[in-house]
This record gives C-alpha cells, sequence and structure tokens, in this order.
C-alpha cells in the first residue's frame, strides 16, 4: 500500500487543517486531531479518484526527509497517510442462494439491464458502507480543488 505525507496544523482560532504536498489542492480538516486524520484519508481518496478521472498520472510519493526539511513543513506535523485501493480485479465465487431468490434477483438485473453479478455487487455496495461512507455519516470535510 502506497503512503503519502501529510501536514497537519492548528490556529488557535480554526479547526485542525491537513494538507497534501504531492497534491497541491487537496485539502482535509477537522475539529479534533482524530477527526483531521481521518478526513485526510477520505480526502486522499477523492483527490485521486478525480486525478484519474481527469487522465493525470499520481505523482509518486515524496521521500519523507524531503517534505520534513521543505519549507512548507515548517510549523506543521508530517504524517502518512495510506491510499487504499478502491477497487481490485473481478473473482469469480461459487454461492448458494434460495431459487427463488435467484429468479427474483435475474429478474430485477434485467429489468435495469444489468447482469447477475453486476447487480448482486451493487447491492452488496448499497449496503456494506466504505470507509468514505462512513466518513460521510459523521460529516465529511475534504475538498478536493483542481
Amino acid at each position: 500500500m502506497t503512503h503519502y505525507a501529510a501536514l497537519i496544523r492548528k490556529e488557535t482560532s480554526s479547526d485542525f487543517g491537513v494538507e497534501f504536498p504531492d497534491f497541491p489542492g487537496c485539502v482535509a480538516a477537522g475539529n479534533t486531531l482524530d477527526e483531521a486524520l481521518a478526513q485526510a484519508e477520505y480526502a486522499l481518496e477523492f483527490h485521486v479518484e478525480g486525478v484519474v478521472a481527469e487522465g493525470q498520472t499520481i505523482p509518486a510519493p515524496s521521500p519523507l526527509e524531503q517534505v520534513l526539511e521543505s519549507a512548507d513543513a515548517h510549523g506543521a506535523a508530517v504524517f502518512l497517510v495510506p491510499l487504499r485501493p478502491t477497487k481490485g480485479r473481478a473473482v469469480r465465487v461459487n454461492i448458494t442462494l434460495d431459487e427463488f431468490l435467484l429468479k427474483r434477483i435475474d429478474a430485477e438485473a434485467a429489468q435495469q439491464g444489468m447482469s447477475r453479478s453486476a447487480f448482486l455487487a451493487a447491492a452488496a455496495r448499497a449496503r456494506i458502507p466504505d470507509e468514505t461512507t462512513r466518513m460521510s455519516r459523521r460529516g465529511r470535510r475534504a475538498t478536493r480543488t483542481p
């Protein structure tokens, strides 16, 4: 898993703010240190998705020593944020389902113009919250600027 350096600061009259030297415009904030650290993971994922969607290349992480020695790091704490993969490769599985439920799944998938696999994957994604969904339930505050 790849990790990117992040800088966190707190001014007396503000929340904790996080920025990423490798991704200008990628910022996050939180009322508490824990919230800011959690929001940093979401912000990085969100920003990288945008970079990829725009057809740009994701930069390699800067060496931590370089970040620590940079002028941007002055007055900030430096920490590493993991960039978690959001999608993996398709894997074939063998499952057992009630035959009538399977018929209902197939009918609904066909009505929506989906394959059985796509329908089941969409249903699972809707039912199982990912980290991004969990963060949004807690009040997400991360931004991406082009």
